[in-house]
């Protein structure tokens, strides 16, 4: 079993260790006697860092993942083998500060956050979880206001600001269950870590922490959704909660000099130009139906009736499906007629639709004729339409069809 340092410092960046076997397949690896790498596990990602042979400065390689294996032993994937390098072989680990102290900050917000929902609004954490940019918390609750979202944000950044001490300390589990902790984990080991913020929550926990509450840096809120178990909240926490308020205030500042507006008028603005563009779709529809009708009227007024009917067959250049669809309703619906539209703008398809009570199987018709243009479509007796890949051959397609109903 691995001895890991973590445990007890997480602030531990650099250690020696001896190898204890060397993994090959399926990627290169180190199991050590000891460790301050993190595995995933907990909801928190791995560290990351390198590994150098002692014997060999210049044997250097980056270990790109961290695995807890089932027996307990820690696994350091690195980028290649470490040449020379065998059971017995003493090495170097250096890890990522950068990215562990990232780590500590995100997993002890996630205490503090955690704790906030629970003292509040008894919203117990069911899980965590910690992305390269962001991180979650699922919450075991029917309901989430925003109005809790950012009391529960207060709290926690309550707590951060006073700089409370983060202490570890190590319990037999009979001793943790006395102790109230705020989740007490599956009864898989005889002794627990916790991890306790002082006068506010403890709870067992193998991560990387913080050492007073004030390095967290504060905490920022992102978002919340429904989800099967209750309601995620995602949060950022540290350099993170910078990094992410200064990309949404230069998200902001540039859409607000779009509106020529100051950024908290952004949302007034959007609703407003919202308005008009639903008002101009709303133009452009009545403009569409009334252009059809008049062009449905001008065609039938042009067309002989044979047999009580009348067949219109037309292509269009520059209308796309939605209208020539629309124009064929309105034909069928102006006279008992049947219409073979087509459009070849950047989309070709074609539109068969006749009255209703005339004879005809559109649908079939419409198959007939794909058949012939290597496309696609369907629908009904009375109206059916398809897309084909290219407008070559369109016109001399309707004429066809046109033949199969006289």
């Amino acid at each position: 079993m691995t001895d890991r340092l973590y445990y007890h410092d997480s602030f531990l960046y650099d250690f020696d260790a001896e190898v204890r076997s060397v993994v090959e397949s399926p990627r290169p690896g180190l199991i050590l006697d000891r460790t301050a790498f993190y595995p995933t596990s907990g909801g928190q990602i791995h560290d990351t860092g390198s590994i150098t042979s002692v014997k060999d400065a210049s044997a250097k390689l980056r270990v790109t993942e961290v695995v807890d294996a089932e027996d307990g032993h820690v696994v350091h994937y690195l980028e290649a083998p470490l040449k020379d390098v065998q059971a017995g072989s003493r090495v170097h680990g250096e890890v990522d500060s950068a990215r562990r102290r990232d780590h500590m900050q995100q997993h002890s917000a996630q205490h503090v956050l955690s704790a906030a929902f629970v003292r509040l609004f008894n919203m117990p954490t069911v899980s965590f979880h910690m992305a390269d940019d962001y991180c979650s918390i699922d919450l075991d609750t029917p309901s989430l206001t925003q109005k809790q979202i950012e009391a529960a944000e207060k709290l926690t950044n309550e707590i951060v600001l006073e700089n409370r001490p983060v202490d570890v300390r190590f319990v037999s589990r009979a001793e943790a269950e006395k102790l109230g902790l705020r989740k007490l984990p599956p009864a898989e080991r005889d002794q627990l870590r916790l991890i306790d913020i002082q006068d506010f929550d403890l709870t067992a926990c193998g991560g990387t922490h913080v050492a007073q509450t004030g390095q967290i840096g504060g905490v920022l809120l992102r978002k919340s959704e429904k989800v099967r178990q209750g309601y995620r909240v995602e949060f950022v926490a540290g350099k993170r909660a910078v990094l992410t308020a200064r990309r949404d205030f230069s998200t902001l500042t540039e859409t607000a000099a779009l509106f020529s507006a100051g950024i908290y008028d952004v949302p007034q603005q959007a609703r407003k130009a919202l308005d008009e563009i639903k008002s101009l779709r709303k133009q452009r529809e009545q403009s569409q139906e009334d252009l059809a009708a008049a062009q449905a009227e001008a065609l039938l007024a042009e067309i002989p009736e044979r047999n009580g009917r009348k067949l219109v067959v037309r292509t269009f250049a520059d209308r796309d499906l939605n209208f020539v669809k629309l124009l064929a309703q309105k034909i069928t619906r102006q006279f008992p007629s049947v219409a073979l539209l087509a459009t070849s703008s950047s989309q070709p398809a074609l539109v068969f639709a006749q009255s209703a009570g005339q004879p005809y199987d559109m649908a079939a018709l419409l198959k007939e004729t794909m058949s012939t243009l290597g496309g696609r479509g369907g629908g009904s007796k009375d109206l059916a339409q398809g897309g084909v890949p290219a407008s070559e051959g369109l016109a001399a397609a309707l004429a066809a069809a046109a033949q199969m109903l006289t």
